[in-house]
Order: C-alpha cells, then structure tokens, then sequence
C-alpha cells in the first residue's frame, strides 16, 4: 500500500504531523509513505526514516503533478486541508481521507470570543485521517531527525557548552506572535544562563537591539548564521528555550527541551500548543488572561490591529524569566 501525506507548510505544522507519520509506519510497516510539501520545509523531512519519498514544489503543485499521477496512490492523507490540496486531490482522482480543522468554531472565538472548540490538540485531530488505517496515537511527541552536518557543536563555534545556555527563539510569520525586544531584554536580564538567540535573516537587527539591551549579560546572536535544521540543533542542546508561538516551540519538544512559551494574539484553545502527550509539566504557557481582543487571529498580524499590543507589552517579564531559571535550572 503506498500512501502521500500533504503538508505544504509552515515549520510546525510540519514539525506536528510527523507523530502520525510515525504511528503509520510503526503500526501499519507494510504501508510506503510518500510526502508532499513546499522546498523551502524539505530540510525538516529528508532525513525522517519513516518517509520513502519526499516530493516537493517550489512556487506550483503543476511542477510535480505529472509524477504525483503516475504513482497511483492508494490513499492521500491531507494534513493541511485547503482549497490548494482540494484541487490537488481532484487532479490525482485517488481515494483521500482529512481531519477537521474547525474553522468555524475557529472564527467563533476569533470574533465572538466564544471557546467551542473541542479540547484537542491539532494532532489528534490529524490522527482522524488515518482511522481508515487502523492506525492510532502513540501519545509519543514528534520527531526532528538531526544529520551530523546539521548538528552545530556549540562549545566550538559559541564557546558554551550543551545544556548550559537558554535558547531563545525571536522568529515568528507574524508580528504579533513575536517577543518584543525590550521584553526579551528584561528576561534575559534576570537569567542566570549564558543566552543563544536563534531567527532567520530577517530577525537578525533585532537580535543585535536585544544583545545591545543586554550589555552585561552573554548573549549571543545567531540570527541569520544558520539554517532552520541547525537552529533546531541549538534548541535541541538547550537547557530551555523561550519563545513565543512558534515552529521553534514544537521543535523543542522533538528533543524533549522544558518550554517556557509567551502567548500573544494566539491563544492555546486553538490547539497548537506544545504537543507533550501526557507530559504538559514539560512546557508553560505566559498569556495576558481576561484581555478583550484577544485572539484577534487564529494566525496573526504583522501588526497589533488596536495598536496598544497589550496581548505582549502587559506579559509579567519577572515571572517568565524566574519559570525559564527554573526550568534551566532543574535541566543542569
């Protein structure tokens, strides 16, 4: 039986499928497993052993469909569910089987702030389309599969040593899922570890303010150094990783990393928190409770819509950083 999973992105939503891919491959070994994403996420799956084929697209499905149809899928298994993955289930004319992504209920508490989301994690939802497998939860966290080229040795290149630094995470799509500077700032302050600040390219100014605020503090900025896979290799040999609602968050519990996670216009209901099955001593969430607009989004802006960004700028900086030293703390 050959199977193609869909997710085309972003980090951690791709980072939350692999549970299933997992469970599939464990509990049904018999089944080929084929995935479907964007290019720019492919470092996140190329070395999953669970994967026998890896497909990827640039800018259009079209550049690939041509081999998708002469696979002859048994099943697709879509793990993303919108109107792209609606056209490319039409054109592969194969038997395909979803999950519910509640979107109306979504929009609900979005506007209405009404909660009638069920209190599931995204990824037991995922796991409804594969119930036609016989396959089920392992309740097990996902996995991120590190080459040695991928693992950056942090005493050699940063002269700290693994589990001995905080790894803080600045990155996010969208404005309002990011961590000010001057907040970060005020954490790092009262932090006792030696700091490791991971982003993209674009964050990197920004890891410079916040290395800038923090003069008496070693704080280093890698913002911009390094790929997605070695940036996980950071978090991975972190003692705890602050961050806010972001791909960094579930790529710390693959590696079993405490998280201490800082909520803006997002709110956990959605059911994209950390996914510790069982384990949710593992991580903490910081939100400002009782806050009107909040969510605004289900996703985010780039930025504040009311223009007083209360859902961060009102965050309790002394009781984040004194978590993050305690989860640090109880890791060294």
């Amino acid at each position: 039986m050959k199977i193609l999973v869909v997710r085309f992105s972003s980090i951690g939503d791709i980072v939350l499928t692999t549970p299933v891919l997992r469970a599939i491959k464990t509990q049904r070994p018999e089944v080929e497993i084929h995935y479907l994403t964007r290019k720019t996420y492919a470092s996140l799956l190329e070395n999953n052993p669970h994967i026998h084929h890896l497909h990827t697209f640039d800018q259009s499905i079209s550049e690939i469909l041509p081999m998708l149809k002469k696979e002859r899928y048994d099943l697709i298994v879509d793990l993303h569910k919108n109107l792209r993955t609606f056209g490319l289930k039409l054109k592969l004319r194969r038997p395909s089987s979803s999950f519910e992504k509640e979107n109306v209920k979504k929009w609900i508490l979005v506007n209405f702030k009404k909660d009638l989301l069920p209190k599931v994690h995204v990824v037991d939802r995922y796991f409804s389309a594969v119930k036609g497998l016989k396959v089920i939860s392992d309740n097990k966290p996902g996995e991120l599969f590190l080459s040695p080229e991928q693992t950056v040795d942090t005493n050699d290149r940063f002269d700290v040593l693994p589990k001995k630094y905080t790894a803080v995470a600045i990155g996010a799509q969208f404005g309002t899922k990011r961590l000010p500077e001057d907040l970060v700032a005020q954490i790092i302050q009262q932090s006792s570890n030696p700091i490791l600040i991971v982003g993209g390219q674009e964050d990197r100014e920004r890891g410079y303010r916040i290395c800038e605020l923090c003069p008496d503090r070693k704080v280093i900025n890698t913002c911009g150094e390094l790929s997605i896979m070695q940036s996980a290799s950071i978090v991975a040999q972190s003692s705890s990783l602050l961050t806010g609602d972001t791909g960094m968050m579930h790529i710390a519990a693959c590696f079993d990393v405490p998280i201490v996670s800082v909520w803006g216009n997002t709110v956990p209901a959605l059911g994209m928190y950390p996914y510790y099955p069982n384990h949710s001593e593992k991580y903490s969430i910081h939100e400002v409770l009782d806050l009107r607009c909040r969510p605004c989004s289900k996703i985010g802006f780039q930025e504040c819509p009311k223009a007083h960004f209360n859902c961060m700028n009102l965050q309790n900086s002394a009781a984040i950083a004194d978590d993050l030293e305690n989860r640090s703390r109880q890791t060294n």
